[in-house]
């Protein structure tokens, strides 16, 4: 599985972005898809995982009610909706994908169950 995440930027406070991870390879319904970020000298941190179809998702707390992920089967394409940004939410992005059989609501908040990972998107919110 390859997988490539875009559409980070720098905004204001309040605003909103879109990340996109675009995925390619074989069986990609055998993969949860998870987002993580990670900001400077911290570690990195869960933020969203969806199974492939997009019927089961789940947020860590602090995004909740802000942020939104989604899926497009049909461009092997999963989204990450950003509203309401904080300048906490500033962060390099990245997407990784894990075997969903192996992602638990337990286990999904480790970065290594996910074996495969695409490069990071930068989102700079100014306050």
């Amino acid at each position: 599985v390859q997988l490539q995440a875009s559409g980070g930027g720098l905004v204001q406070a309040g605003d909103s972005l879109r990340l996109s991870c675009a995925a390619s390879g074989r069986a990609l319904s055998d993969y949860a898809i998870t987002w993580f970020r990670q900001a400077p000298g911290r570690e990195r941190e869960f933020v969203g995982v969806t199974n492939w179809r997009g019927t089961s998702i789940h947020y860590t707390e602090s995004v909740k009610g802000r942020f939104n992920i989604s899926v497009d089967n049909g461009k092997n394409t999963v989204y990450l909706q950003m509203n309401s940004l904080k300048s906490g939410d500033t962060a390099v992005y990245y997407c990784a994908a894990g075997l969903v059989h192996r992602i638990t609501t337990m286990n999904m908040v480790l970065p290594n169950e996910y074996a495969h990972w695409g490069q990071g998107t930068q989102v700079t919110v100014s306050s």
